[in-house]
């Protein structure tokens, strides 16, 4: 078996702006640990993992390389890069580099959106497509979303008995099911004849439109609206519904309901990266991660849904809530931290208070996904949490609210919905 994470690529990740200025978004942090590194985590705990290759267009870049050296080590599973020279689409990656998927000759191989974050039944899928036999149908994993949502999403019509998939479209205008694309497959090789079909049809076509830049647009292929349609309804695609958690990280809010639920799951498959209260220690309430370098003041009362960062300074009474505080980070004494990502080496004032208005799912509908709010609405600023780039500066005394700070801000005042430039 072997695993794809796709990951993008710079032009992305504009709404996770201005953290993704810093770092690759799927090198953010949440829950204590790379996005990313949740991915690895789930393949390498499948048996039989041989390889996790991560695609994208990023330039090879010194954080990246970095990660993959220490994950490679930590779970003693072969990780490469594969670079693609320009934004191939979900499904062009794959074809552009289906040499070395197949190398070694995989049965079969996963393909994983980085900007998910989700409990990853990879096991039940490999058991589910195991048991029905067929070695050459593509599997997705799907979830239940609320009628609305739902059509912001890729949605599935499948056979209730079956589980075959009959009817798919990728951000339908109208309802056409609840059932949604979590954007994790499992394929065995046989998809490269789907996609290549694609690709012949790409070309076929470029050649008639005859001044266009042929070759770059044949092998942008997109696995949702150019395979997936066409499979559907020809019995070589099913769908394996998942009731875990299932989420897309597509801003900065919705990361910080990914962590929440990530810390959830903690409890049971690494309790040791729980903040557990001890004497002497701060308090700790509900699920809170502090990384063992963090200096916090044992007066400091942290959680639910809290993560610390490498090197961060907790100063006395400080309060933090449903937030990040990413390495480096200064809190000083009485600060309150609430529905907030504090960026790398900023700064927190004294008495000063940055909070922001959270953008959780409806608690009361339990198939409600996070919205992907736009930034404004009629021309201004939705409120939602607030995020602060890296070494910011907030003075002592002063109320942040519902704002975004970009980088190497110093402020001198207090500030309300607004994008401060």
């Amino acid at each position: 078996l072997k695993a794809v994470i796709l990951i993008g690529g710079p032009q992305k990740g504009t709404r996770f702006r201005p953290l993704s200025f810093e770092v690759p978004k799927p090198l953010f942090p949440v829950a204590g640990v790379p996005m990313v590194q949740h991915h690895i985590e789930a393949c390498a705990k499948v048996p039989g993992m041989k390889e996790i290759l991560l695609m994208g267009f990023y330039q090879p870049h010194e954080a990246l390389s970095r990660f993959l050296v220490s994950a490679q080590q930590e779970f003693r599973i072969p990780i490469r890069y594969l670079q693609e020279y320009a934004a191939l689409g979900t499904g062009g990656g794959i074809y552009h580099f289906r040499d070395q998927i197949l190398s070694g000759g995989p049965e079969a191989f996963f393909v994983l959106n980085a900007d998910v974050c989700s409990e990853f039944p990879l096991r039940e899928m490999l058991e589910f497509q195991r048991r029905r036999g067929d070695a050459h149908s593509a599997l997705m994993l799907g979830t239940t979303a609320n009628r609305t949502q739902a059509l912001n999403y890729g949605c599935i019509v499948a056979n209730a008995d079956t589980h075959e998939v009959l009817h798919y479209v990728e951000k339908p205008s109208t309802f056409v099911s609840e059932i949604i694309n979590c954007g994790i497959y499992l394929f065995t090789p046989s998809i490269f004849q789907h996609i290549g079909d694609v690709f012949q049809r790409n070309q076929q076509e470029l050649v008639l439109e005859e001044n266009s830049n042929g070759w770059q647009r044949a092998e942008v292929i997109r696995l949702e609206q150019d395979v997936f349609t066409a499979l559907a309804g020809s019995g070589k695609l099913y769908v394996y519904k998942t009731d875990g958690f299932w989420s897309q990280i597509k801003s900065a809010g919705s990361a910080i309901y990914a962590s929440r639920l990530y810390l959830n799951q903690y409890s049971q498959c690494h309790p040791e990266r729980l903040a557990q209260n001890k004497p002497g220690g701060p308090v700790i309430r509900g699920n809170v991660y502090i990384h063992p370098t963090a200096s916090i003041d044992s007066t400091a009362v942290l959680g639910p849904n809290v993560s610390i960062g490498k090197g961060v300074t907790v100063g006395a009474g400080v309060r933090v809530r449903e937030s990040i505080v990413l390495h480096g980070a200064t809190l000083h004494d009485h600060t309150c931290v609430l529905n907030t990502i504090v960026g790398w080496d900023s700064t927190i004032g004294r008495w000063a208070r940055v909070e922001g208005t959270p953008s959780d799912p409806n608690p009361n509908d339990p198939y409600a996904k996070i919205d992907s709010e736009t930034l404004f609405r009629d021309g201004r600023l939705t409120p939602s949490i607030t995020i602060l780039g890296c070494s910011v500066t907030i003075p002592a005394e002063v109320v942040i609210l519902n704002s975004i700070v970009l980088p190497h801000k110093e402020l001198s005042r207090s500030y309300k919905n607004q994008i401060i430039l």
